[in-house]
């Protein structure tokens, strides 16, 4: 193994090893974590109400003190308010004593129902099982009475041994209320702090990050305030909407103190997954001891129900991921990470922890795997995920991505950013030895089923037989230019000049697109079709010598034949590539369908589609 191996390998260790440290620490320091935490997330809240007290001619310590108590006198004020309609409502219960007892009745009393009757047939068959047991236990020890021995003496009479616990005295009672109130008392000391410091505390890192680096820490710090801010900003309206349909639902049927339900659920939703549910809880059994029958019972639990499934699965997904750069499975992942760290608390903080993480990810190299795990956007690019699924031989998934490629781009877009790019990692491979010929057949013939389908698509109309010859485009008009469009070398050239006479027929060009042949063929047909210009079309690096050939091949025999040459996807310059083709001559050469398409109106004179549908097309973009 070379040293850059073993530098690489040695590396990955040491991230490890940092990795595990660095979960350990935030496991045992919780008590001091959790109250910084909270800090940060506190202070991207209220700096902007900071900043406007300041500029206010308020001192910065007097405005973060103003801002701290009145966002505590704001929380306090609520939960004051929630408290007093909770007991409230406890208040009401004695009221509905009546429709409580007859439904717990209804529950405990027989019924004749099919439940009921299956439920007695297995308690009697469990007594009778019972019995039998008790039976064969008899005949196994004959003449045992165990009800006239004493407990001890024997196996059959243990003693019960109950254990009891120890009396509980008040410092233990208090050791579960120390414990948040010191978290509290430290998030606002800390909250305090950082507002007050905040551009000391930026400099600082800006210091451990080093000069070299003060571009990538700056952009990583806007990101992650930009990233929080609209993840807060988006998460409190889509509560706030959540709990107002809660409120206007329980109001409709009936359920008193609606109000009261509605802004629980919008409090409770903070808490990710498990706060719906107990927002859910109470309405529920409240409506228990208010209405007669279940009907209105099931109504509450399915708006519940509907607007959870809608949020949860459609709305936040989409929100959220958008604009915090966060998938939905890392969302999940988050969630159960940093509640097995912090516990429920975590839970409340695993998405704005995890877009800081993913945020450091995108600009740290070393931490790149963070982005690649966490962050929505594809680690693999449309082409690669397309050829994957060629090589797998599942032809319906690769037409899908296609489909998702074409409703964000045009159908050159999808040809020169998904399928030329496929075609070239198919030659690569093939080249090398990686492909055997079953696999390089079914990569071309699906390739081509998918151009032929895609084209019908733009065109409207099917393709010759065989795709290979397209004919008079229904968009060409009368004395439109004809382009022969001829492959250069190999099958997957020919696919790249069909690809090409589509789009030139969408464009109202008359084309064809012609087979791979021979080079007297190829003379023969350019010579009968005698179009107004030669387009080739091939693929780099193995195409460049046999389209000079081609070239020098029909210069001489019609010197004033109208060329053009496509080298689909070439990397490097392509003024270099003109040369080594046409070897002095000035011969106009595309590396993309929409660069050779430009080219081809440029060259006649064509600047406005004469579609309808393209003019509409070019009209709204």
């Amino acid at each position: 193994m070379n040293n850059s191996g073993t530098a690489r390998i040695l590396s990955r260790l040491w991230l490890l090893v940092i990795v595990v440290v660095a979960i350990t620490v935030l496991y045992l320091a919780k008590v001091l974590f959790l109250p910084l935490a909270f800090a940060l997330l506190f202070a991207f809240l209220l700096a902007p109400v900071v900043t406007l007290l300041e500029r206010l001619r308020l001192p910065r310590a007097l405005a973060a003190i103003l801002v701290i108590f009145g966002f505590a006198a704001l929380l306090g004020t609520s939960a004051w308010m929630l408290f007093t309609q909770l007991v409230a409502v406890a208040n009401d219960l004695p009221v509905y004593r009546d429709n409580i007892t007859q439904k717990m009745e209804a529950i405990h009393s027989p019924s004749d129902s099919a439940f009921s009757r299956a439920q007695k047939e297995v308690e009697k068959f469990s007594e009778e099982l019972g019995l039998a047991n008790s039976t064969a236990t008899a005949e196994i020890r004959p003449g045992a009475r165990p009800g006239n021995k004493p407990l001890g003496s024997s196996p059959e009479r243990p003693v019960q041994v109950r254990e009891v616990a120890r009396p509980t005295g008040r410092l233990d009672q208090l050791g579960g209320v120390v414990e948040p109130l010191t978290t509290a008392a430290l998030s606002v000391v800390f909250t305090f702090f950082v507002l007050l410091q905040r551009e000391d505390l930026r400099n600082r890192l800006i210091r451990l990050a080093g000069d070299r680096h003060v571009t990538v820490t700056t952009q990583a710090m806007n990101d992650a305030t930009r990233r929080i801010s609209r993840y807060f900003s988006l998460q409190l309206l889509i509560n706030l909407i959540y709990g107002c349909l809660v409120w206007a639902a329980l109001y409709f049927i009936g359920l008193p103190h609606s109000l009261l339900f509605g802004s629980l659920a919008t409090l409770f939703r903070f808490v990710p997954y498990i706060g719906s549910p107990v927002a859910a809880l109470l309405p529920t059994l409240l409506s228990l001891a208010v209405f007669q029958g279940w009907s209105r019972t099931a109504m509450i639990v399915g708006v519940f129900l509907v607007l959870e499934l809608f949020t949860a699965n459609y709305a936040e997904p989409h929100i959220y991921g958008r604009h915090t750069g966060l998938s939905s499975l890392a969302i999940l992942v988050a969630a159960a990470f940093w509640t097995l760290i912090w516990g429920p608390v975590g839970l409340a903080l695993s998405v704005p922890l995890t877009v800081c993480l993913v945020v450091m990810g995108s600009h740290i190299p070393s931490l790149e795997f963070l982005t690649v795990m966490l962050g929505d956007q594809p680690v693999v690019p449309p082409f690669t995920c397309f050829y994957q699924r060629l090589l797998a031989r599942d032809q319906h998934e690769a037409s899908e991505i296609l489909e998702t490629c074409l409703k964000d781009g045009s159908l050159e877009t999808i040809y020169d950013s998904v399928l030329i790019p496929a075609l070239m990692l198919s030659e690569k491979d093939r080249l090398e030895g990686d492909l055997d010929e079953s696999s390089i057949g079914f990569i071309r013939q699906t390739a081509r089923d998918l151009i032929d389908e895609l084209g019908f698509r733009e065109n409207g109309e099917p393709e010759k037989e065989g795709g290979r010859g397209a004919g008079v485009s229904r968009h060409a008009g009368a004395g439109a230019p004809k382009a022969l469009c001829i492959p250069v070398r190999d099958e997957t050239d020919e696919l790249g000049s069909m690809m090409l006479c589509q789009l030139l027929e969408k464009a109202g060009f008359e084309a064809v697109a012609m087979p791979v042949k021979r080079a007297d063929e190829v003379l023969a047909t350019v010579s009968a079709e005698n179009p107004d210009l030669v387009f080739l079309s091939g693929m780099p690096p193995f195409a460049m010598a046999r389209a000079h050939r081609l070239c020098r091949s029909l210069r001489a025999q019609t010197p004033q034949r109208k060329i053009m040459i496509g080298i689909w996807n070439y990397p490097d310059d392509v003024t270099k590539a003109a040369q080594k083709i046409s070897r002095g001559e000035e011969i106009p050469i595309a590396t993309t369908l929409a660069g050779a398409l430009a080219q081809m109106r440029s060259y006649f004179g064509r600047t406005e589609e004469p579609s309808l549908a393209l003019t509409e097309e070019a009209s709204a973009v």
